[in-house]
């Protein structure tokens, strides 16, 4: 994941080091020219020495040894009057005045020649790859302090940074700590001009979501609550006409199967619209889901008689916190899609156990299972994965919805894969442990 933090820093520390680096190549190239500028000026200062101190009548003589790194000789009418011990017999620079380079006795040196009367020349020379040691020796050690505190202005880079982007933290850790039905406007007192823009577009967005939501919320509900009474007015009618009818008419029973078909599509919008985290205030207790498993299969076992099926419950007491009211819808949901979906003669196996300290509940079937590209899509609303087989299967695929909003409700895992049968689904719900608790 990309950083702005890192981002800023990185591109900083890249500044800064270029910039150092020129400031340093520069200062290093000034200070070089300054550091020969001031040992030039000691040759002559040595010219004018060596022009104050010699005879010119003087003998030709050789001077004390010295360490090798000066050298300088005394010219008069082409004849050698004084030298160093380290300069050579020959003339080492032509007699003309200035500042030049010249090699002799196996290094490079640094040479003025000078002019004196009665045509004396005075040669003195320095060593130049000693000149150059000096002098980088010189400038490196002003340099290198700069190079070493690098590390400490990255350090102070990165925190300066990290600094500067707390109003951005202050922002994410405000929206983060926001409850998933809390759609209100974001308040950030007096925030800095670059976020107000993004404060501005965060609480328009969030406007915009809470209109959506009470929208959808209002249509559910009041499209549902209308529905109840022409559903239950058509229900006394086909009553009252299956009086007057045949026993076993055909359309009359195909009549009654949609309208029950309708009943439950609007009793799954409800239980929805219920189920919205900003609509239900669960109030959470401690229950026993093995003995909860036992009401719901009782209550469901004569659907599943009437298909010649068999329903199982096993497993043992098992402790968690719920709202027992959800919990039995999530397991009927299940149930209900077991009995649509598994043969006639097939098998539905519940266990409730305790896996790892974790309440877990497990729903299997030996109907034809959900395809694996199928899995993630059967949670949306209105979605039906089937096939030739379970074309005929009534349904308005809410199922599952249902199932999975009151599983996010409990801060619980759900999963689809393979039954225990031959064939068929198995849905498996982590609830989390007692310990970790759940939060309404």
């Amino acid at each position: 994941m990309n950083s702005i933090r890192s981002s800023l820093v990185a591109m900083l520390i890249a500044a800064f080091t270029l910039i150092t680096f020129l400031a340093a190549l520069n200062g290093y190239l000034s200070s070089m020219a300054e550091a020969q500028r001031l040992m030039d000026n000691q040759l002559k200062h040595a010219a004018d020495l060596l022009v104050a101190i010699s005879s010119p009548q003087g003998p030709a003589i050789i001077a004390p040894a010295g360490d090798g790194d000066f050298a300088f000789q005394v010219w008069r009418n082409n004849e050698l009057l004084l030298k160093s011990a380290s300069a050579p017999e020959a003339i080492i620079s032509d007699f003309s005045t200035g500042f030049r380079y010249a090699n002799f006795s196996g290094y490079r040196w640094r040479i003025l020649v000078q002019s004196g009367p009665d045509e004396t020349w005075y040669v003195v020379a320095e060593r130049a790859d000693l000149r150059h040691i000096l002098a980088e020796k010189v400038v490196l050690e002003s340099i290198l302090p700069l190079l070493l505190w690098l590390p400490v202005a990255a350090i102070l880079i990165w925190v300066l940074v990290g600094w500067g982007l707390r109003p951005l933290r202050d922002l994410s850790a405000q929206i983060n700590l926001k409850r998933s039905d809390d759609l209100e406007s974001v308040h950030y007192d007096d925030p800095p001009t670059e976020l107000v823009q993004l404060v501005d577009s965060t609480n328009s967005l969030l406007a915009r979501l809470s209109a959506a939501f009470d929208r959808e919320k209002h249509f559910a509900a009041h499209a549902a609550h209308e529905l109840r009474t022409p559903l239950s007015v058509l229900k006394v009618h086909l009553h009252n006409l299956s009086l007057d009818l045949p026993a076993g008419n055909t359309a009359l029973a195909h009549a009654n199967a949609g309208v029950e078909r309708m009943h439950h599509l609007v009793e799954q919008i409800l239980d929805l619209n219920r189920t919205n985290p900003e609509v239900i205030k669960a109030n959470f207790r401690t229950l026993d889901l093995h003995s909860l498993s036992q009401r719901v299969t009782a209550s469901s076992w004569p659907a599943f008689s009437l298909k010649d099926q068999n329903l199982s419950l096993n497993g043992d007491a098992v402790s968690m916190l719920g709202d027992e009211g959800l919990l039995e819808t999530l397991l009927q949901n299940l149930l209900d899609n077991a009995n649509k979906y598994t043969p006639i003669g097939g098998d539905i196996r519940v266990t409730v156990r305790n896996l790892d300290g974790k309440p877990q509940l497990l729903v299997e079937d030996s109907g034809p299972g959900v395809a694996a590209e199928h899995q993630e899509r059967v949670f949306e609303r209105f979605y039906r994965a089937t096939n030739e087989e379970q074309a005929e299967v009534s349904g308005a695929g809410l199922g599952l919805a249902i199932v999975q909003h009151i599983v996010a409700l409990h801060n619980a895992e759900i999963s689809l894969g393979e039954s225990c049968f031959e064939s068929g689904l198995a849905v498996t719900v982590n609830f989390p442990s007692m310990v970790s608790g759940v939060s309404p």
